[in-house]
């Protein structure tokens, strides 16, 4: 195997940025504290459109003989299959999840090493998952005729999970004046200032006042939109108003997110190259649709999902990971046994993920660092992704090397000022990311 050699030539003293503490107690910390440190949330994509599962009539997404057809998103299929706004909300009278159980979403997020969960409130097809009385799209409507979020947020606080809603505060297909895709008409000015008074600005205060979310998810992208500043700042300043701990994302206003917004959030399962001078995190997909998609067979292996996650922790970021339910409000198979596998990998190395900082130094594709320090003790933490046969690291002593999972020791020794350690070749027989924990 092909060695890897990892030569810095930077003084130690400037090699770590400062270690985060060692527990993770996000219930005692506050406001963007507990975002920092949480490292690793899921993204809930759940509404109507779960009931089409992809496909609408004899069309599947995605439908290239169709002008705007050809993507895989199933939470946009009313607008890329160009199903008739009326024909689109009769999808309520099917809308009924008698499976749902707030409390096993909340529990497979915890298994799966997850600390806070985000939800799809209202996505652009306008429709509501909680009792509004702005709108009488919502669940209401449906036979299910349960408040979901009242559910959601119930499960969440009994077991000390944060929350968060998503929010599709620019686009409605649904309300007059909404913004649409853009290949339909832009509305007019007026007309959305109309929909921005009447429906986003007063749903928001609903979810504000009514179920008191940690965070809210807006979503605007790499296109002119209606959430110019005025609006931007309007709206924060009333969430700002009406809660002193939810924090804002930076896909408030795509283009100009001010000042004023708590994290950065990147485009769709974009990885920063550098780290960023904002807490930020990825909202990423383990397909490629974010709604659930029967026929959308292409599911990244756990492998996949647990090196973004560990790439964006070595730069200071989060990884959100969304799970599309079905309409009966059950998980997909496929979703869960992939929790279930970055659950059990994280539970043997989960030292080396949460309480951790990033260490400012870019070791090439294939190998991440983090570190802390316990007491006196100061870690390093160094993910190989894939299979080598020693490292060289810029160290003149180090106390003791092992693996992490096992406790294995591991032989290290000096050799032209470089401290080298030798890997075994069944260290890799698993084919899962190794961790090595490192002494300074």
């Amino acid at each position: 195997m092909k060695n890897v050699i990892l030569i810095v030539l930077l003084f130690l003293s400037n090699f770590f940025i400062k270690a985060q503490d060692n527990d993770l107690k996000l219930k005692d910390l506050n406001n963007l504290e507990w975002f920092k440190q949480a490292r690793f949330g899921m993204f809930i994509h759940w509404g109507l459109y779960s009931v089409l599962e992809g496909s609408y009539k004899d069309r599947t997404m995605p439908d290239k003989s169709l002008p705007n057809g050809n993507s895989w998103y199933a939470e946009w299929i009313q607008a890329r299959l160009d199903i008739p706004a009326e024909e689109y909300k009769l999808l309520v009278n099917q809308f009924d999840p008698l499976l749902f159980d707030a409390e096993k979403w909340v529990l497979e997020a915890k298994n799966a090493g997850m600390n806070y969960m985000v939800i799809t409130t209202k996505h652009h097809d306008g429709f509501a998952l909680w009792d509004s009385m702005v709108s009488d799209y919502d669940i209401m409507q449906t036979p299910y005729k349960k408040d979901i979020l009242a559910e959601f947020v119930k499960a969440c606080k009994k077991h000390g999970m944060k929350y968060g809603f998503y929010y599709s505060h620019w686009q409605d297909w649904e309300y007059p004046g909404g913004a649409l895709p853009n290949w339909c008409e832009k509305r007019s000015e007026t007309d959305f200032e109309k929909y921005w008074q009447e429906k986003s600005l007063p749903q928001i205060k609903e979810l504000l006042i009514n179920y008191d979310p940690d965070l809210l998810w807006f979503d605007t992208w790499n296109e002119e939109c209606h959430i110019n500043p005025q609006r931007r700042d309007q709206l924060i300043g009333m969430i700002r108003k009406h809660s002193s701990k939810c924090l804002i994302n930076g896909r408030i206003s795509f283009f100009n997110p001010g000042d004023n917004i708590d994290y950065l959030e990147m485009n769709d399962n974009e990885y920063p190259k550098e780290m960023l001078n904002k807490p930020w995190q990825t909202p990423a997909t383990m397909q490629n649709s974010w709604g659930f998609h029967a026929k959308d067979y292409n599911w990244k292996s756990s492998k996949e999902m647990l090196t973004y996650l560990i790439y964006n922790i070595s730069k200071g970021g989060n990884y959100l990971l969304n799970i599309g339910p079905k309409a009966d409000g059950t998980f997909p198979i496929m979703a869960t046994r992939r929790l279930r596998e970055m659950g059990a990998w994280l539970f043997a190395n989960n030292e080396s993920i949460y309480g951790t900082s990033p260490v400012n130094i870019n070791l090439g594709d294939d190998v991440y660092l983090t570190q802390k320090k316990i007491g006196k003790e100061h870690y390093l933490y160094v993910f190989l992704t894939k299979p080598v046969n020693q490292i060289k690291l810029p160290f003149h002593e180090c106390k003791a090397t092992t693996v992490l999972e096992t406790n294995r020791p591991l032989d290290g020794h000096m050799e032209n000022g470089t401290f080298i350690v030798e890997l075994p070749s069944d260290l890799f027989r698993d084919s899962s990311i190794q961790v090595l924990k490192i002494i300074l």
